[in-house]
């Protein structure tokens, strides 16, 4: 009985508890450029938004940076504190990509290895159309939610320079910190 108990409490406050008949909660992502309001999909990307739930719920994008920029590509982040040190991660999920959404600019979807099942913090927003993200012969990007308002967030970042950095070995890292200051769930509508 105690182990049951202890089961759920460590799930309490995890994704799928989260607005559980909401099949398009809303965030609001604070950032040092402006807030954007992003409607998740969880009728085609459920694993894939209830795990990004479960990150804004437990604050770990809360004083985060966004770690990579390519202009006419994406803006990546979710994995990173403002003092760069990693962000405590969840396990890796399963890869939704062949749920119909697919990479075009303004959408939010998840990072992951090589491997196509090893997402788990990190996010990224496209910039651009990018098909070449989206399943085909190989696994693709799951995308599972778009930007509903704040969209010129995404064009001010890409006004923002991004180079080598040595200090870190990441060749895209923007020069001046483009920082996440808080994500909170909306409540329902």
């Amino acid at each position: 009985m105690m182990t049951a108990f202890c089961s759920f409490a460590e799930n309490k406050g995890r994704g799928e508890y989260i607005q559980p008949d909401n099949l398009f909660p809303r965030i609001k992502m604070e950032t040092n450029l402006g807030s954007m309001i992003i409607e998740l999909d969880r009728s085609r990307a459920p694993v894939t938004v209830d795990n990004f739930l479960s990150y804004v719920e437990a604050k770990r994008y809360d004083n985060t940076i966004f770690h990579r920029l390519e202009p006419e590509f994406v803006l990546q982040g979710g994995g990173y504190t403002d003092e760069m040190e990693s962000i405590k991660e969840f396990d890796q999920i399963i890869n939704e990509s062949g749920n119909g959404l697919k990479n075009d600019q303004g959408t939010i979807a998840m990072a992951r290895q090589l491997s196509p099942h090893t997402a788990t913090s990190q996010f990224f927003f496209n910039l651009v159309d990018n098909d070449s993200l989206n399943p085909g012969r190989n696994w693709g990007y799951t995308v599972f939610g778009y930007i509903f308002e704040g969209e010129e967030v995404l064009e001010k970042a890409q006004q923002i320079d991004s180079d080598y950095s040595e200090e870190h070995g990441w060749p895209t890292f923007p020069k001046k910190q483009i920082k996440i200051i808080s994500v909170e769930i909306l409540p329902e509508s």
